[in-house]
Parts: structure tokens; C-alpha cells; sequence
């Protein structure tokens, strides 16, 4: 249930709704799990990343999908090619064995694409936003 409450309009909802199914991702995929000790975290990316060959391409799935629903919203081009160069850096970098997992742990690209989003939402630009999936 929705409280209604004044200036804020169904886009306006499903626009927070998405932002905030998408920093969810992006924390899953960056920062979900902290490495005992230390104030080191690190998500799915980093360990999936692990696996030689195909690791770095499967978890390249879900951070284009990020770009493709910052598209629908209406993201503009400058900033959704930001976030395709964070990930094109990730997905390169990560694939380098040892050297690319630590730096996959520091560089943090959804996270990182997350604040470009944000910004791009703070600036208005981000006008309405369709669903991810068709209604039933």
C-alpha cells in the first residue's frame, strides 16, 4: 500500500520502486558480504568472477541489464555511456586471473553506476519508467 502524499505521482513511485530494485542489485553484486576483520566488502562480482572463462561474463549479464533499465527510464546518453564504461573496465580487468579479482573487490562498477543514476534522477532527467516485466 502507497501512501499518497503531495508532489509525489505513480511515476514518481515506480521511478523510486526501480531505483531502489536496482541499488539492491547493484549492493548483491558489489558490497553484500564484508571480509571478516576488515571494512573490506565485496559481492557476488567479485566471487562469481572466480570462476576462470565464464565468471566474469555472467555476472556482466545483470550490470548491462542496469544500463538497459537506465535507458528506459530515460537516462541520456552521456550518463548511460559512463555506465557502459565502468562495466566494459570491469568486465576486461576482472578477466585478468588474481589481478582482476582484487581489482573487481575495489572498483565496485554497479555501485558506481548506481551514483550516476541517482544524479541523473536528482537532475530531473528521469521522467517515467515502464516495467520490467509485462503485466500479467
Amino acid at each position: 500500500m502507497t501512501i499518497a502524499s503531495p508532489g509525489l505521482t505513480e511515476d514518481k513511485i515506480a521511478i523510486e520502486r526501480e531505483r531502489a530494485r536496482l541499488d539492491h542489485l547493484a549492493g548483491i553484486l558489489d558490497s553484500s558480504f564484508r571480509l571478516p576483520g576488515t571494512s573490506i566488502r565485496f559481492g557476488l562480482d567479485s566471487i562469481v568472477g572466480l570462476v576462470p572463462g565464464i565468471g566474469d561474463t555472467l555476472v556482466a549479464a545483470p550490470s548491462i541489464w542496469m544500463i538497459w533499465r537506465g535507458h528506459v527510464m530515460g537516462v541520456g546518453k552521456l550518463p548511460l555511456a559512463r555506465m557502459a564504461a565502468n562495466v566494459g573496465v570491469d568486465y576486461v580487468v576482472g578477466a585478468i586471473p588474481l589481478l582482476g579479482d582484487v581489482f573487481d573487490v575495489g572498483f565496485k562498477a554497479n555501485l558506481r553506476n548506481m551514483a550516476i543514476l541517482r544524479k541523473a534522477m536528482e537532475a530531473n532527467t528521469i521522467t517515467s519508467v515502464q516495467p520490467a516485466d509485462p503485466p500479467d
